[in-house]
């Protein structure tokens, strides 16, 4: 692979990761990828087929069943964890590039908080690899004489499919935990976004010793690959993060099989915003709370629910800071707004905001592609932050998930309305509450049903904190102590420690005699 410094030349030569090989799809077969702040195309990736997708599947499956990793102390795993954070930030230049070029996040993200944020991931799953125990005494008892214990045992071959809008931590949340727990693992990246799951892989696989097809990284379509990680029976445990509807499928795929799904899935997550709040706080955190990343995070507080004492002061805030936000190239560290991640990401937010103007009327800021962009870019690819006011929370708007830069401001009178307008939604990923009087806040969120509450706060993900979602946005949890117990199997033993045929009275219930 031929890798320039940020700015440089097109990035080429990609390449997947098949028991510990870099490998082209079997049929030879790529397909395009252009970066979207300037329709430049950046490389040919590798079309994986359904038998890449086996050949990786049981490269995992006998790196399982036949190699010494499972095997492996949590220690030793650890240190192997610990040497991929060190080669994560000995290629941050190189990584936080190609995840800025290929999805159009800003560099100050991709500097600032995907790599670190990739980093955290196996640094913590690391440390629980270490730290939890792999065997827990229970209470015996008498009647027999017995030891009872836990033993916390590896899955097996965990698969992993991952969007386009976090590459680089998405891949670091289903690898990291998924190796800490002695599984091996198969992942497949956003078609849109594989580049730097790509190139990760790649350097994990020059540098970090790992035993041949503990990990494997596939590139190519949802429909086929992603579909037979789910379905196949070699396959122990499945996780996916994405929309609903492909949660849905990835559910129906999985139970052929009985096994394990984890789903982290859509949002139209709340921000509500008290009478009492400091307002320019506030409105710092709604704005960042919604336009992030351009809106394209699934816990986004796309709703913003304004209390009716100060919502015309508030919406006022919002409009005149959302036009100070600054669109540009996301390679440029000043920017604070890239491209959304395709032309056709823009044209479905098109089609919300047209809708958005028919059932709400015309937005007080935004609503259009940006003029006054520096040559070069794309325009097709940008998207003014937009703002509707006064949405009804029944709107389309209101209730679907859009992931592009549009926020709903919604009046409400009391906090219980405030609290029934944030749950009406099929989804309960995320949620904010903006307060200066903390007991308040505190009931407002436990009211909520979601899996994520911030508190004058927004957006934060800690790898030490479980995050996932009520309802239709998802099953389990990832991160911390949840989700990496989520990759590990329990099994009871029992052992009775008596001596003689008295101490097994109970064969009795079936007869005397045997």
């Amino acid at each position: 692979m031929s890798l320039t410094t940020p700015g440089g030349d097109t990035v080429a030569d990609y390449k997947m990761l098949i028991g510990g090989e870099l490998c082209d799809a079997t049929s030879g077969e790529t397909f395009e990828t252009f970066e979207p702040a300037t329709g430049e195309k950046i490389a040919d990736v590798p079309k994986a087929g359904k038998e890449d997708a086996v050949r990786a599947i049981e490269a995992a499956r006998k790196a399982f069943d036949e190699g010494p990793w499972p095997k492996m102390s949590g220690k030793e795993r650890a240190d192997k964890l610990r040497k991929i954070v060190e080669v994560i930030g000995a290629h941050a230049a190189e990584l936080s590039e190609i995840e800025t070029r290929d999805g159009g996040g800003t560099i100050r993200k991709a500097q600032l908080a995907d790599v670190p944020g990739a980093q955290q991931s196996f640094e913590w799953f690391a440390k629980m690899a270490e730290e939890q125990p792999t065997e827990v005494e229970l209470t015996g008892s008498p009647l027999p004489p017995s030891e009872n214990y836990l033993r916390y045992e590896p899955l097996g071959v965990c698969s992993g499919v991952i969007p386009w809008n976090f590459p680089l931590i998405m891949a670091s949340w289903k690898i990291a935990p998924a190796l800490a727990a002695g599984n091996t693992s198969v992942l497949k990246p956003a078609s849109f976004t594989s580049l730097s799951a790509l190139l990760m892989a790649q350097f994990i696989n020059e540098e970090c010793d790992l035993p041949p097809g503990v990990l494997n990284v596939i590139s190519g379509p949802g429909g086929t690959v992603g579909e037979e990680l789910a379905s196949n029976p070699l396959v122990d445990k499945t996780a996916f993060t994405g929309s609903t509807e492909v949660g849905r499928r990835i559910m129906q795929l999985a139970s052929a099989t009985v096994k394990p799904v984890t789903l982290e899935l859509g949002g139209k997550s709340a921000n509500i915003v008290l009478d009492d709040a400091d307002l320019d706080v506030a409105a710092a955190g709604v704005l960042w709370g919604t336009f992030m990343h351009g809106g394209q995070v699934c816990e986004s507080g796309t709703r913003a629910l304004v209390q009716r004492g100060i919502y015309d002061e508030f919406v006022s805030l919002l409009a005149d800071r959302a036009g100070k936000i600054q669109l540009g190239n996301p390679l440029d560290f000043e920017t604070d707004l890239g491209p959304l991640v395709s032309r056709s990401q823009v044209q479905t937010v098109e089609r919300y905001v047209a809708s958005g103007r028919e059932e709400v009327g015309e937005p007080v800021t935004g609503g259009a592609k940006p003029e006054g962009l520096p040559a070069g870019l794309d325009r097709d690819c940008f998207f003014q932050p937009t703002i509707f006011t006064d949405v009804d929370n029944e709107a389309k708007i209101a209730q679907e998930e859009i992931f592009g830069p549009v926020l709903c401001v919604i009046p409400f009178e009391t906090d219980e309305e405030a609290v029934a307008l944030a749950n009406d939604s099929i989804y309960g990923l995320g949620g904010g509450v903006q307060s200066s009087n903390l007991d308040r806040a505190k009931k407002v969120a436990a009211a909520m049903r979601t899996g994520t509450v911030w508190i004058n706060d927004y957006h934060l993900i800690s790898p030490e904190r479980p995050f996932g979602g009520y309802k239709q946005s998802g099953i389990g949890r990832e991160l911390g102590t949840f989700g990496y117990n989520i990759y590990r199997q329990v099994k009871h033993v029992h052992v009775n420690t008596g001596e003689g045929r008295d101490t097994h009275f109970h064969y009795q219930l079936l007869s005397a005699n045997i």
